[in-house]
């Protein structure tokens, strides 16, 4: 008998890719379910974005193979937008690696550092794809919880106690998903001190720095980061173009190396017209982010109020492109997400798939016109 690899054992399909099946199966049938589950922006790129996409299909080498590290207009981009957008100085000691995004960089980071056996500290509540690519490359996740009583925030006295001995690599992000903590770059400081200390590489993953959120940092603010640290990024939130599978590993070139053995292994270069459309997105000024912001606050608004009428508690200073939400007490979120679905025809995601943590909370998409979060406020309204 053929079966499947060991490492799948432990690995399940991702939990969206699964429940989108539930919920497209529900559409198929007629019935009208909005989604508020997923972090998909709706929203079209900008206009200028999109054209120069166009432009680009008639240019001498537009479908040939490209280079695997993205054309230098490209990665000139990046480095501009990190100058403009987080102060990081234009000759600082960081480079640049397209990715086709920022997913595919936690797989390729991985594949590049970690060891079967090693250890990587991941945060609980957290992303599940940090989870699942340890277990792809047989290393072993050693979680580190994150509460509401410390505003989800690390307690760094309970980091300094475990046995780190196997560790190798820490994945962070803040602004955090799920729960939209803002984070600050006091606290990025402390986490690249302790990578120092303790010799380990700090991967933080920065996809949400530009939603609602109007103090962006960059891992690269703090000292010392260049030794320890990758950054990911990605062009998905911050300029509506998640479907172009745009994103960035930024680091000190000999890590950048590493993880660019991994992906010219992997594809053979991102299509001409998606650069040079991320060329024109990253040179987007403040009026950009202004209208974003704007569009997005209006959403957060309604989704607030639904959460109201759903009996739940939430922070207002969270940021990103999410609500996270704690259920009246003794709710049950898969029961309720299933009870939801079924009878309201509206999909809302269960806290639990982020972590242990994230028992009793659900988490609200803001890629949700206001029409449709109204349309839903009045399927709730007794």
């Amino acid at each position: 008998m053929i079966t499947p690899a060991n490492r799948l054992q432990s690995v399940q399909e991702y939990y969206f890719s699964r429940k989108l099946k539930e919920v497209q199966a529900l559409m198929a049938q007629g019935h009208p379910v909005i989604n508020m589950g997923i972090g998909s922006p709706d929203l079209p790129p900008h206009p200028a974005v999109q054209q120069a996409l166009v432009d680009a299909l008639s240019l001498p080498k537009a479908h040939e193979y490209q280079s695997y590290q993205g054309i230098p207009e490209l990665r000139a981009g990046m480095r501009q937008f990190y100058t403009t957008q987080f102060g990081i100085a234009p000759d600082s000691p960081i480079d640049f690696l397209p990715l086709m995004g920022s997913k595919e960089g936690i797989l390729h980071i991985a594949m590049a550092f970690l060891n079967p056996g090693d250890q990587v500290l991941l945060p609980n509540p957290g992303y599940p794809t940090y989870a699942s690519v340890a277990e792809l490359v047989q290393a072993e996740a050693l979680y580190y919880d994150l509460q509401p009583e410390q505003e989800w925030l690390p307690d760094f006295a309970a980091l300094e106690a475990l046995d780190l001995s196997r560790v190798k690599m820490i994945f962070i992000g803040y602004p955090h998903m799920p729960t939209g903590a803002p984070g600050n770059l006091a606290l990025l400081q402390q986490w690249v001190d302790f990578a120092r200390k303790h010799e380990l590489l700090l991967i933080n993953d920065n996809p949400y720095s530009f939603v609602l959120h109007h103090s962006p940092i960059s891992i690269f603010n703090c000292e010392g980061a260049e030794e320890v640290a990758i950054e990911l990024n990605s062009l998905s939130k911050t300029f509506n173009m998640a479907g172009w599978r745009v994103g960035m590993a930024v680091g000190k070139p000999a890590f950048l190396e590493a993880v660019l053995k991994v992906k010219s292994n992997m594809d053979s270069g991102m299509f001409l017209g998606i650069q040079k459309g991320a060329v024109t997105a990253l040179s987007l000024g403040a009026e950009w982010f202004e209208a974003q912001h704007e569009i997005y606050a209006r959403r957060r608004e309604l989704i607030w109020q639904l959460a109201d009428l759903l009996g739940c508690t939430y922070d207002k200073k969270g940021v990103g492109l999410f609500v996270w939400a704690k259920l009246p007490q003794k709710s049950n979120a898969e029961t309720l997400i299933d009870e939801w679905l079924y009878n309201y025809h509206v999909f809302i995601t269960p806290g639990l798939i982020f972590g242990s943590n994230g028992k009793g909370y659900i988490r609200f998409s803001l890629c949700v016109t206001e029409e449709k979060i109204e349309e839903v406020i009045q399927r709730f309204t007794p």
